[in-house]
């Protein structure tokens, strides 16, 4: 049977080899598709492939994706990069200045033990540090900006600037004051203005220690949107500079899915939702998409917990509503396009 690539299950077997558009050699017959599978045949725009029929029974449908934590590699990468954007947090606290290598000794090594992950929600569930939030989205805002620059098919090298714009994008924040950054209420006006100034300072810190102008503008220009609605120059479109609106749909991305002081984190697939709704407007609306469509594959074997008290699998995405999948509980297909009233609430390995 031939079925769209977003339509397929984990377990489905293929019976054809599966070609990119342009011949390159993907997967053979015979393989049976986990969720990397799935999502790789994503990354490279195929739409449909033939897969064995299915079974009519329920219980031989789906079978529990097996759990993928980080590697012990990846964890140490993932800290050591925490540490070492904490220590220029530091450094630059206490007059100093950053370091071009200082800067990619702590890089680095994570995107080479990241660098072949295919699944990057796995990644992100199972990768965390006892520091604070900032210090923990820098290192993921690193990696989200490497991976999305990547599904865009840029070049290694350019790939490896936008995800060191990433890791730096928020280096200014070392300027204001803790009290500020880590104010459990509402900031007041003037509050919110001083940190808005983490762009600006951003911007002056690299520019003057690393003489790197697209680093630079990644800080300063991270938080502008395509209709002017951002800050701090209230820059427009175009004119905001390419690796600065990638970096701000990882940016984005990161925050939500992250507990702060002020806000509870959000489950993954409502913040993809969140992000399709900004792509009219505020977001890059193709760098939006490259994001969502390289995210959605990677929630196929996940655990979810609904609002109803319910717990299952997810096994489908829903081509017609990515954010609403086909889920398994105790061997029964719920859809949630049809259910308008449930929603995930917590996803998990």
């Amino acid at each position: 049977m031939r079925v769209h690539v977003l339509q397929l299950i984990v377990g489905d077997k293929l019976i054809s080899d599966s070609y990119n558009a342009v011949g390159l050699h993907l997967l053979s017959s015979g393989t049976v598709l986990d969720a990397g599978d799935i999502s790789m045949l994503n990354r490279h725009s195929v739409d449909y492939v033939d897969i064995a029929p299915r079974s009519t029974e329920i219980d031989r449908v789906v079978e529990e994706a097996p759990t993928r934590h980080a590697n012990r590699l990846q964890v140490t990468s993932f800290n050591n990069a925490t540490q070492g954007i904490k220590e220029m947090f530091e450094a630059l606290q206490d007059g100093g200045s950053l370091r071009n290598d200082v800067v990619e000794s702590a890089f680095n090594p994570l995107i080479e033990s990241i660098q072949e992950e295919k699944d990057v929600v796995s990644l992100l569930l199972s990768l965390h540090s006892t520091d604070d939030y900032t210090l923990q989205h820098s290192v993921q805002v690193g990696m989200l900006s490497y991976y999305l620059a990547k599904w865009m098919n840029k070049s290694e090298k350019d790939a490896l600037v936008i995800g060191k714009a990433g890791y730096l994008h928020d280096i200014g924040k070392c300027r204001i004051h803790p009290d500020v950054l880590n104010k459990p209420s509402k900031l007041t006006k003037a509050e919110f203005e001083e940190v808005q100034k983490h762009t600006i300072h951003g911007y002056d810190i690299i520019r003057k220690s690393l003489k790197d102008e697209t680093l630079a503008l990644v800080a300063l220009q991270h938080h502008e949107r395509m209709d002017g609605s951002g800050y701090p120059l209230r820059k427009v479109g175009m004119d905001i500079h390419s690796y600065s609106r990638i970096v701000a749909v990882a940016d984005i991305y990161s925050a939500m899915i992250s507990s702060r002081v002020y806000q509870q984190r959000r489950d993954m697939l409502y913040v993809l939702k969140e992000l399709h709704r900004m792509s009219f407007g505020e977001l890059d609306p193709k760098i939006t998409q490259v994001f969502i469509r390289n995210m959605i594959p990677n929630f196929i074997g996940k655990k979810v917990s609904l609002s109803d008290g319910r717990e299952g699998i997810i096994i489908m995405t829903n081509p017609t509503d990515f954010f609403r999948p086909l889920i398994n509980i105790n061997n029964q297909f719920l859809d949630l396009s049809q259910l308008a009233n449930v929603e995930i609430t917590k996803i998990a390995i």
